[in-house]
């Protein structure tokens, strides 16, 4: 092999190796479609529901009928990653949430509640101190709001759930409502419906809550991705 040959060889394997770093982002390391789409827009493919109510799919979106439940993705654990869900209450106000570090693999409705984090959908008029525990993008009853970027019915909301070891942050609208280190302070429990205390996995399912008859939510999109150093900037 000639050396002409030879260098245009090498500048061409550069450049395949150049693009394939890039995706077709432009930005190294990065893919442009790195989002992983759980919910294909037909039907519940991947997922399962637990508890007395259901979750249907209805022009292209996820909604809850009938009595309290959890839809989840099954067969596989999410950590160190970023979740993404689109979302819209049927009412001015309604009442879901988006479960995260579930440790096994739920069996009844309200062992997510009581084992994993809900990140709340529950956008409650004049909150009282108490109220604000409850607020969409919380960790239920766990955590105060940073903000209040919930838009109510029936206008679409994003809500962005990062996952860094054991550090959870929630973004809605692109506002930061949540930021909770493993460990950090919570309240005592008021209710004998709000979540165990102590620590949650890593590791762990997620699913979509149904609430309740009265409490309509539709879920469009539910898709996930590697964590990047971008996203570490955001918590």
């Amino acid at each position: 092999m000639n050396k002409k040959n030879a260098m245009m060889k090498f500048l061409t394997a550069s450049l395949f190796l150049l693009f394939t770093l890039q995706g077709f982002s432009g930005e190294p390391g990065k893919q442009k479609n790195d989002w992983r789409q759980l919910f294909n827009g037909k039907d519940l493919t991947g997922w399962k529901h637990v508890g007395p109510g259901d979750m249907v799919v209805e022009n292209g979106m996820i909604h809850g009928e009938g009595g309290m439940g959890l839809l989840y993705w099954t067969g596989e654990k999410f950590g160190n990653c970023v979740i993404r869900v689109e979302w819209k209450m049927r009412d001015e106000n309604s009442n879901s949430g988006i479960f995260i570090r579930i440790p096994i693999e739920p069996y009844e409705e309200w062992m997510p509640v009581f084992y994993g984090y809900e990140v709340q959908i529950d956008n409650k008029p004049e909150l009282s101190d108490e109220d604000d525990y409850h607020y969409t993008g919380t960790l239920y009853s766990l955590t105060k709001p940073l903000a209040k970027p919930g838009k109510p019915g029936p206008e679409w909301n994003v809500t962005e759930i990062i996952l860094d070891g054991l550090h959870t942050t929630v973004l809605v609208n692109g506002v930061k409502v949540t930021s909770f280190n493993e460990g950090d302070p919570v309240p005592e429990r008021k209710f004998d419906f709000e979540p165990f205390h102590g620590p949650r996995p890593e590791f762990g399912y997620i699913g979509l809550q149904n609430h309740g008859e009265a409490d309509v939510v539709y879920f469009r999109k539910v898709e996930v991705r590697p964590l990047t150093k971008m996203d570490k900037k955001a918590e």
